[in-house]
């Protein structure tokens, strides 16, 4: 018989679990709070967002987060008619504010604030919650958010940091809140208490309304948006809104990562955003690819399987980084995992087995994705993030007791500056990041290869991060996710605004994009062109590198620097520096530095009236280097003077100076070392990296070089370094890809270009034959080799002390060099195709030519045989004169 207190206990045990169950969609994992919780996440009657709701709701259920979850669906009357998803989430329908009812704007976004507003006053469940937690649709929940956890206080929401929102820092925040002091860039999570959120919704809406219609200030140089078109109004409006009613937000930059970053040390994330491409190995994903994907109604259907643990065990050493993969592993798969279980839901019938079906459904990935809980260190990590906002001029001493290093924090110039002392007496130097940009294209991609191989032979400290500029339709066909670790960016090649073809902005674009959206704890950044081979380490201590005095190597051809193109363009001409190439930078010079690089470089390209040759240096009188003097002009502007080295970076082909350890072969221009050359603008067109085993021509060997000249042996053997070291990367590669057997491949074969253009560096053009770069098309081959010659004012002209025949002598021995790759020689392949064509229509016309004189002499024959007579009445058919003719006779 049981007792009365224990069949209570039983009984309000069981309501518990039923509780539970109705609140997580049916899981048992879910959790319990000591305060009423709501999550919320806005969406629209797509495709695109139900899918993501669909991975969403699986992530949400699996970590056990507390308290019921509501979609916010922003649907218009005739989306409703043909929609199939509303049994994906419990969901509360809302008007669609995607065409503004008053002003006819288009812009969605604006439907997640508008969203919150309808949620708080017609939703029951708005008036029974203390603390709301706001989602984005693109995000997978791997453990409980919890906001008095987090440090979230009445008053003090809890957020994670969007730095690219600079226009807290400027006249927008003037502009549209009475408060710009209060202005915080933050984003993506939100976790505040109720009250907080009743009072700032209907701020967030009208803000954001504000800013969409402020046009005049929707330019990068306001907003931080690259594209300048207002599309991220919404983020400040949520911003601006919340410093107009007094909240000040705790930021904490360890709760949310995106897939494909690499976490700190000992922090647990508890929130991914996949918002941008991430990669495994060759294998990626991009969301953006999935913009009309109905892949939640077809029936067995997932995305792409990525590798398994087990692979990526194999393939990264770094645990670190390795824990980076897994992240991209339990985002990809959580996402199929939902469609899975969707599909099971609505009757699908079910799959065949398969080994990654079964992964799915095992214990490894039970595992893997079980409810995460936030570490303590990421929450020690916010409280000393804290200490160090304090005001200009305060040092504060923290002394780490697990590390045995005392730091000294000492704010400069309104930021923090951080020493670090070990104990034991040993120096300890600044972390380092090395960045370089690049596009999806074959051409970049064995560039990418050699810098990352020399990279790494380097004993360059810190880690390296390829920024690879790409649009949509690029990703869709780009294959070499896997060369290196890469920061995606959206492409500018065409500029969104002016349509101005330019793909040398993707440079400065892809550096405020990364520092926007990547938290890195390196002091300084080195950045590098994909075209070099790095042959040591680069480091601010060994040239003199400092807060305010950044390090690069002289480009002394930017002659605009000492004319009217610099007092145009900056307030500061005498703060000039012709320099470019190789970059080290303090990390907060180039927060404060990077915008304006990219706004100074749109204005220099705007600036075609200054693009003349004796104004730029630019031969070409292009406004192809814009983008250098965007670098030289900001630098200016903010009166950042630079340490000139000329010990960084040597051309290989160049004398180098005695005595000097050169760190950086550039290799933009044709160098040679004897009979062979290697001149990259030839490999535009070949992709190297995706053909087993090819590799360009073999230079020389070293013990051939002739010893007599001192100074060009040394430059022959810089050459054949280079060279060497581009080869041995593909080698490394072709190895890594598990290449098979050598002998049973064939080289590459080219992509026959759309038009035929002579290499720049090969001949001077004339200004008859240059276009207008803002009207090139993107499949028109630009020759970046321009950027190269340019660099040095000049183009890289044949000698003019030797004969045509040994010029010609020289170009066809170096061709017979090649014993891997040929370069490709486009003209010499057209000129045999058209000799053959020649020679067989001459062949042919002889032949008709016999054919027919043959006939003749037979017709001729046979007339003479028939007589005189014949051939007078025949005459006579045709004029009077052949008729005088036949009396006369």
């Amino acid at each position: 018989m049981m007792s009365p207190g224990k069949f209570l206990s039983l009984f309000v045990a069981a309501a518990a679990v039923v509780a539970g169950l109705s609140v997580s969609g049916g899981d048992a994992a879910a959790g319990t709070a000591p305060y009423r919780i709501h999550t919320l996440f806005s969406v629209e009657c797509q495709n695109y967002f139900d899918w993501q709701t669909v991975g969403l709701m699986r992530s949400f259920r699996k970590a056990g987060q507390p308290g019921p979850i509501t979609r916010l669906l922003s649907c218009t009357d005739e989306e409703k008619k043909s929609y199939k998803g509303m049994d994906l989430a419990p969901t509360l329908e809302v008007p669609s504010m995607s065409r503004h009812p008053k002003t006819n704007d288009w812009y969605p976004a604006i439907n997640k604030p508008a969203g919150v507003v309808h949620w708080l006053q017609h939703s029951k469940d708005a008036e029974n919650v203390d603390w709301v937690v706001i989602l984005d649709a693109d995000m997978i929940v791997r453990g409980p958010i919890l906001p008095w956890e987090l440090g979230a206080e009445k008053g003090r929401p809890v957020a994670a940091y969007y730095g690219y929102l600079v226009g807290c820092d400027n006249v927008l925040a003037k502009l549209h809140t009475q408060h710009p002091e209060l202005c915080d860039k933050v984003g993506g999570l939100l976790a505040m208490h109720i009250d907080d959120l009743r009072a700032l919704a209907p701020k967030w809406l009208s803000k954001t309304e504000e800013v969409r219609a402020d046009k005049d200030h929707w330019a990068t140089n306001y907003t931080g948006d690259i594209y300048g078109t207002g599309w991220i109004s919404e983020m400040y409006g949520y911003s601006f809104g919340a410093a107009e009613v007094g909240l000040r937000h705790k930021i904490n930059d360890n709760l949310m990562i995106y897939p494909g970053y690499t976490p700190r040390e000992g922090v647990e994330p508890i929130l991914m955003h996949y918002g941008l491409p991430f990669s495994i190995g060759n294998w990626s994903f991009s969301k953006l690819l999935h913009h009309e994907d109905n892949i939640v109604y077809d029936c067995g259907r997932l995305f792409p399987e990525p590798p398994y643990p087990r692979e990526v065990n194999e393939m990264e050493r770094d645990p670190n980084k390795r824990r980076a993969l897994y992240l991209n592993l339990e985002c990809i798969n959580t996402l199929n995992e939902g469609l899975l279980l969707n599909h099971e839901a609505h009757g699908c019938s079910k799959p065949k087995w398969s080994k990654y079906l079964s992964f799915l459904k095992g214990k490894k990935f039970a595992e893997l994705t079980k409810p995460k809980k936030v570490t303590p260190k990421s929450l020690q990590m916010m409280e000393e993030d804290n200490v160090q906002k304090q005001d200009v001029g305060e040092e504060v001493n923290v002394q780490k007791q697990d590390g045995g290093e005392e730091v000294n924090v000492q704010k400069q110039d309104g930021g923090e500056e951080i020493n670090v002392q070990k104990q034991d007496g040993e120096k300890s130097y600044p972390k380092i990041h090395t960045l370089f940009s690049t596009e999806c294209t074959p051409y970049f991609d064995w560039q990418t290869l050699g810098l990352v191989h020399s990279f790494n032979l380097s004993g360059q400290p810190g880690e390296i991060t390829r920024l690879l500029s790409c649009t949509e339709e690029d990703l869709k066909q780009y294959k070499g996710h896997d060369l290196a670790p890469t920061h995606y960016v959206p492409s500018m090649s065409r500029h969104p605004l002016t349509g101005d073809w330019y793909p040398a902005i993707n440079k400065p674009a892809a550096v405020v994009h990364w520092i926007n959206h990547v938290k890195t704890d390196a002091e300084y950044v080195v950045i590098l062109d994909a075209d070099m081979i790095m042959r040591g380490p680069i480091t601010p201590w060994e040239f003199n590198a400092s807060k305010g005095r950044p390090v690069s190597t002289p480009y002394d051809y930017l002659i605009g620097c000492d004319n009217e193109l610099a007092k145009i363009h900056t307030r500061n001409p005498h703060a000039c520096d012709k320099v470019g190439g190789v970059i080290i930078m303090h990390i907060r010079d180039l927060k404060r530095f990077a915008l304006l690089w990219l706004h100074k470089t749109e204005e220099v390209r705007s600036d075609m009236a200054h693009w003349s040759r004796n104004i730029t240096g630019d031969i070409y009188e292009a406004g192809w280097i814009s983008e250098m003097y965007g670098y030289t002009f900001a630098a200016a502007e903010l009166n950042l003077r630079h340490v000139i080295s000329n010990d960084v970076l040597i051309y290989p082909g160049y004398v180098p100076v005695p005595g000097v350890n050169y760190r950086v072969f550039h290799y933009g221009l044709e160098f040679r070392v004897g009979n062979w050359s290697f001149d990259k603008a030839k490999w535009r067109h070949m992709d190297v990296v995706d053909k087993c085993w090819a590799k360009f021509p073999d230079p020389p060997d070293p013990s051939t070089l002739d010893h007599s000249n001192k100074d060009f042996f040394q430059r022959d053997s810089l050459s054949i370094e280079c060279a060497k070291t581009l080869n041995e990367a593909l080698d490394r590669h072709y190895e890594r890809r598990k290449c098979s057997d050598l002998n049973t491949l064939s080289t590459p074969a080219l992509k026959p270009p759309q038009e035929t253009l002579s290499p720049p560096s090969l001949s001077v053009p004339t200004k008859t034959t240059l276009s207008p770069p803002s009207v090139l098309s993107p499949d028109r081959k630009t020759p970046s080799e321009i950027t190269v010659s340019r660099k040095f004012g000049k183009v890289e002209e044949i000698d003019s002390s030797k004969d045509s025949s040994e010029v010609k002598n020289e170009t066809h021995e170096s061709k017979n060099e090649t014993h891997g790759l040929s370069p490709p020689a486009e003209a010499n392949q057209a000129f045999s195709s058209m000799r053959s064509w020649i020679i067989g229509l001459w062949g042919c016309s002889i032949i008709g030519f016999v054919v027919v004189m043959f006939m003749m002499i037979s017709n001729r024959r046979g007339q003479k045989k028939r007589g005189k007579s014949y051939k007078t009445k025949r005459r006579s058919a045709y004029s009077g004169v052949w008729d005088r003719t036949s009396e006369m006779l």
